[in-house]
């Protein structure tokens, strides 16, 4: 008779695959299979199937680390938002170049990642903004908050710039920084469409140049 003891647990619907890698180390997992999902597609569009597919986590476990898909989509937001910030801190607050060099190398770092991916990845946060009508109202001031953190990184460069009379004296750079946003959002979508860099090269040239001190 078989040794009860070398026999392998059936594992349970709902309870997290056994592997080597524990609770932690999964969730981390599936999160970022989120984000590289939901910076190719929307939220509503997005199948959780493909995302557990990525990580070879089954479906019934899911539910094990989120509470919902909304729950998930919540946890995919905060780590973009978190990566992103860490990225725009990484230009911005270079003190080895100019102010309104940062921006620039902001963009052309944005440039060469959009191209890495082939046109398909986005910004999650602007994919997400396009469809809010359908999503949960909890992703409204998530959104909301996010784009306000990335404004007044922008703000604080500009502000710096200004400083530096790389700009001119006139310029609102609360307002700025906001229309900064405003602008690079629909510079990517048309980036994506049109699959070049040419809308993303336009807009920021066209920035600086409106704003830069004769």
């Amino acid at each position: 008779m078989e040794n009860k003891l070398n026999q392998q647990p059936k594992p349970r619907r709902g309870r997290p695959p056994k592997s080597s890698r524990d609770g932690s180390d999964t969730r981390a997992m599936l999160i970022r299979s989120g984000v590289a999902v939901l910076t190719e597609s929307g939220f509503a569009t997005a199948g959780i199937d493909g995302i557990l597919k990525n990580v070879g986590v089954p479906k019934g476990s899911f539910y094990h680390y989120f509470k919902s898909k909304e729950d998930f989509g919540h946890a995919v937001v905060d780590n973009y938002a978190k990566y992103f910030a860490a990225k725009l801190d990484k230009y911005l607050l270079d003190d080895t170049v100019p102010p309104l060099q940062r921006i620039m190398n902001f963009s052309n770092d944005a440039k060469q990642g959009i191209v890495k991916f082939e046109f398909k990845r986005g910004c999650l946060v602007g994919n997400l903004g396009q469809e809010i009508a359908i999503l949960p109202e909890s992703y409204r001031l998530k959104l909301q908050d996010i784009f306000i953190v990335w404004q007044i990184k922008i703000e604080n460069c500009l502000l710096a710039a200004k400083q530096n009379s790389e700009i001119k004296a006139d310029v609102n750079c609360i307002q700025l920084a906001e229309y900064f946003w405003i602008g690079w959002e629909g510079a990517v979508m048309r980036a994506r469409l049109l699959e070049s860099v040419q809308p993303l090269d336009l807009y920021i040239d066209t920035f600086v140049s409106s704003i830069i001190a004769n």
